[in-house]
């Protein structure tokens, strides 16, 4: 793991995510190879908890549909969850480790929450490791969280860790501790919104911007689920796309939310 200040440094030059592997829209994994799918994987290392800035992303929305949470009758002014996902050191992850299908009725108490807090920002379906196409928290659940042994070991379990997670370490009181906040136009020191996340969380976090804001923040977590930095290495500046860099000055932008559902 790198060291606090080195990963500061590193984080001025955010990598970035692009479209490939199996997420059909939106934000994607890094294109770092993932271990080979169908093939036996070794354990994760650590988990990156991938949060969502809904104004950056809402305010390309173009189409609407009811399972779009940008097209809530009400702007989305927090951080909403992108997924938990298992990672290696090395700058790789797992990738669908179990033939095991979604089963939406299994989060059926949980669904009332999810949509809150773990909406899908896009009409179109996901791709799916066994079942052709499917919700978003299908893609997660098949592509991620079967790999998320031996901390994780079923599906309603994934869902209820990863917003236990979100709602103790919640990044957006987080960032108002530090006097940073949603806004329209404002903007802030890349280096202080990562200083005030490792002061409040106990590590450093990765940061993915789009056009200057900020896009997606994960937050990284040992395997007995305590605050780490997140990793840097020369794996992920390979592929770097430059649209994805953060400047030194970044702004968490609102939206018009376009309310049709």
């Amino acid at each position: 793991m790198a060291t606090a200040t080195a990963t500061a440094t590193c984080l001025l030059a955010v990598w970035a995510l692009v479209a490939a592997g199996l997420f059909g829209t939106g934000l994607a994994r890094a294109s770092v190879a993932p271990a080979a799918v169908g093939k036996e994987q070794r354990e994760f290392d650590y988990f990156a908890l991938a949060l969502q800035w809904p104004g950056t992303i809402c305010s390309s929305t173009r189409h609407c549909c009811a399972v779009n949470g940008c097209c809530r009758s009400e702007a989305l002014h927090t951080f909403t969850i992108h997924g938990l996902w298992p990672d290696y050191d090395d700058g790789t992850w797992p990738s669908c480790c179990r033939h095991t299908s979604f089963d939406m009725d299994k989060l059926t108490p949980l669904k009332p929450t999810l949509d809150k807090y773990w909406p899908s920002l896009y009409c179109s379906t996901s791709s799916t490791c066994f079942s052709g196409r499917g919700p978003f928290w299908a893609h997660e659940w098949e592509k991620h969280g079967t790999c998320s042994a031996p901390v994780v070991h079923e599906e309603l379990q994934y869902f209820t860790t990863a917003l236990d997670l979100y709602y103790k370490y919640n990044v957006t009181e987080m960032l108002a501790t530090g006097d940073i906040l949603v806004s329209n136009g404002k903007e802030y020191a890349l280096s202080d919104v990562i200083d005030t996340i490792k002061h409040a969380f106990g590590g450093s976090p990765q940061i993915i911007c789009k056009k200057g804001s900020v896009e997606e923040l994960r937050l990284c977590f040992t395997k007995d689920l305590k605050p780490r930095d997140c990793l840097t290495t020369s794996a992920m500046y390979k592929n770097l796309s430059k649209s994805k860099h953060c400047p030194k000055k970044i702004s968490l932008p609102t939206y018009d939310p376009i309310g049709k559902f």
